[in-house]
Protein backbone atom coordinates (compact mmCIF):
# COMPACT_ATOMS: atom_id res chain seq x y z
CA UNK A 1 0.00 0.00 0.00
CA UNK A 2 3.24 2.52 0.96
CA UNK A 3 4.62 1.67 -2.20
CA UNK A 4 1.52 2.27 -4.21
CA UNK A 5 0.77 5.93 -2.50
CA UNK A 6 4.55 6.43 -3.41
CA UNK A 7 4.12 5.87 -6.62
CA UNK A 8 0.92 8.00 -7.27
CA UNK A 9 3.09 10.74 -5.42
CA UNK A 10 6.44 10.78 -7.66
CA UNK A 11 4.11 10.10 -10.62
CA UNK A 12 2.21 13.12 -9.84
CA UNK A 13 5.31 15.40 -8.86
CA UNK A 14 6.92 14.19 -12.48
CA UNK A 15 4.05 15.14 -14.00
CA UNK A 16 3.70 18.85 -12.85
CA UNK A 17 7.38 19.09 -13.66
CA UNK A 18 6.78 17.99 -17.51
CA UNK A 19 3.82 20.40 -17.62
CA UNK A 20 5.70 23.11 -16.49
CA UNK A 21 8.38 22.93 -19.23
CA UNK A 22 6.06 24.53 -21.43
CA UNK A 23 5.40 28.10 -22.13
CA UNK A 24 1.93 28.16 -21.48
CA UNK A 25 1.17 30.37 -18.58
CA UNK A 26 1.39 33.90 -17.20
CA UNK A 27 4.75 35.26 -17.70
CA UNK A 28 6.35 38.70 -16.37
CA UNK A 29 8.49 40.18 -18.87
CA UNK A 30 11.27 41.92 -18.00
CA UNK A 31 12.49 45.57 -19.17
CA UNK A 32 15.87 45.79 -21.40
CA UNK A 33 16.49 48.94 -20.48
CA UNK A 34 15.17 48.88 -16.63
CA UNK A 35 16.00 45.57 -15.73
CA UNK A 36 12.19 45.75 -14.08
CA UNK A 37 8.95 43.98 -14.67
CA UNK A 38 7.63 45.35 -17.39
CA UNK A 39 4.27 43.38 -17.89
CA UNK A 40 2.70 40.47 -17.59
CA UNK A 41 1.90 38.06 -20.97
CA UNK A 42 -0.53 34.75 -20.38
CA UNK A 43 0.95 32.19 -23.21
CA UNK A 44 -2.33 29.78 -24.36
CA UNK A 45 -2.49 26.62 -26.41
CA UNK A 46 -4.47 26.31 -28.98
CA UNK A 47 -4.49 22.86 -30.61
CA UNK A 48 -0.89 22.58 -30.40
CA UNK A 49 -0.53 26.48 -31.71
CA UNK A 50 0.48 29.01 -29.07
CA UNK A 51 -0.64 32.56 -28.87
CA UNK A 52 0.02 35.54 -26.29
CA UNK A 53 -1.81 38.63 -25.28
CA UNK A 54 -0.82 41.23 -22.99
CA UNK A 55 -2.87 40.98 -19.76
CA UNK A 56 -1.28 44.01 -17.67
CA UNK A 57 1.36 46.77 -17.75
CA UNK A 58 3.30 47.56 -14.94
CA UNK A 59 5.23 50.61 -17.02
CA UNK A 60 4.47 53.92 -16.21
CA UNK A 61 5.49 55.42 -19.52
CA UNK A 62 2.33 53.69 -20.57
CA UNK A 63 -1.13 54.69 -20.34
CA UNK A 64 -4.17 52.13 -19.26
CA UNK A 65 -6.10 53.23 -22.34
CA UNK A 66 -2.86 52.93 -24.84
CA UNK A 67 -3.11 52.02 -28.22
CA UNK A 68 -0.18 50.06 -30.72
CA UNK A 69 -0.98 53.13 -33.21
CA UNK A 70 2.76 51.90 -34.41
CA UNK A 71 1.60 48.47 -35.41
CA UNK A 72 1.29 47.79 -39.32
CA UNK A 73 -1.34 44.85 -39.29
CA UNK A 74 -4.81 44.12 -37.85
CA UNK A 75 -3.41 45.03 -34.55
CA UNK A 76 -3.09 49.14 -35.45
CA UNK A 77 -5.06 50.93 -33.20
CA UNK A 78 -6.04 47.84 -30.52
CA UNK A 79 -5.63 48.33 -27.23
CA UNK A 80 -2.14 47.47 -25.59
CA UNK A 81 -3.89 45.65 -22.96
CA UNK A 82 -5.20 42.27 -24.18
CA UNK A 83 -2.99 43.02 -27.67
CA UNK A 84 -1.85 39.57 -29.21
CA UNK A 85 1.82 39.96 -29.42
CA UNK A 86 2.49 36.04 -29.99
CA UNK A 87 1.30 34.26 -32.85
CA UNK A 88 1.28 30.65 -34.69
CA UNK A 89 4.31 29.49 -31.90
CA UNK A 90 4.49 25.74 -32.50
CA UNK A 91 6.77 22.90 -30.63
CA UNK A 92 9.78 21.77 -31.99
CA UNK A 93 9.23 17.62 -31.82
CA UNK A 94 12.60 16.49 -31.04
CA UNK A 95 13.12 19.49 -28.33
CA UNK A 96 11.73 21.74 -25.82
CA UNK A 97 11.65 24.37 -27.84
CA UNK A 98 8.60 26.34 -29.36
CA UNK A 99 9.70 28.18 -32.71
CA UNK A 100 7.86 29.15 -36.30
CA UNK A 101 5.70 32.02 -34.88
CA UNK A 102 5.93 35.53 -34.33
CA UNK A 103 6.01 38.15 -31.47
CA UNK A 104 5.03 42.03 -31.83
CA UNK A 105 6.75 44.85 -30.33
CA UNK A 106 4.24 47.41 -29.46
CA UNK A 107 6.76 49.83 -28.81
CA UNK A 108 7.45 50.25 -32.56
CA UNK A 109 4.83 47.60 -34.42
CA UNK A 110 7.79 45.21 -35.74
CA UNK A 111 6.78 41.93 -36.28
CA UNK A 112 9.72 39.30 -35.56
CA UNK A 113 10.45 35.96 -36.16
CA UNK A 114 10.17 33.96 -32.19
CA UNK A 115 11.39 30.73 -30.71
CA UNK A 116 10.70 30.25 -26.79
CA UNK A 117 12.67 27.85 -24.87
CA UNK A 118 11.69 26.88 -21.12
CA UNK A 119 14.62 27.10 -19.10
CA UNK A 120 15.08 26.24 -15.15
CA UNK A 121 12.31 23.86 -14.92
CA UNK A 122 9.94 25.88 -16.43
CA UNK A 123 10.51 28.72 -14.10
CA UNK A 124 11.57 30.83 -17.16
CA UNK A 125 11.15 31.37 -20.30
CA UNK A 126 14.10 32.49 -22.88
CA UNK A 127 12.42 34.50 -25.62
CA UNK A 128 14.03 35.05 -28.73
CA UNK A 129 12.99 37.32 -31.65
CA UNK A 130 14.81 37.77 -35.00
CA UNK A 131 14.45 38.97 -38.31
CA UNK A 132 15.55 36.65 -41.23
CA UNK A 133 18.10 34.43 -39.30
CA UNK A 134 18.20 33.77 -34.90
CA UNK A 135 21.82 34.59 -35.14
CA UNK A 136 20.30 38.09 -35.65
CA UNK A 137 17.89 39.49 -32.82
CA UNK A 138 17.62 39.66 -29.64
CA UNK A 139 16.40 37.10 -26.22
CA UNK A 140 14.74 38.37 -22.87
CA UNK A 141 14.17 35.99 -20.52
CA UNK A 142 10.91 36.06 -18.94
CA UNK A 143 9.65 34.75 -15.17
CA UNK A 144 6.99 32.54 -15.02
CA UNK A 145 3.96 34.43 -12.50
CA UNK A 146 1.78 31.32 -12.71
Amino acid sequence: MRLTVLAVVLAGSALSATAQMTPVGLWKTISDKTGEVASEVRVVDNAGVLSGRIERTFRTDVKADAKCDLCKDDRKDQPIIGLEIIRGLGKNPTKDVWEGGTVVDPDNGTVYKLKMTPIDGGKKLEVRGFVGFSLFGRTQTWIRAQ
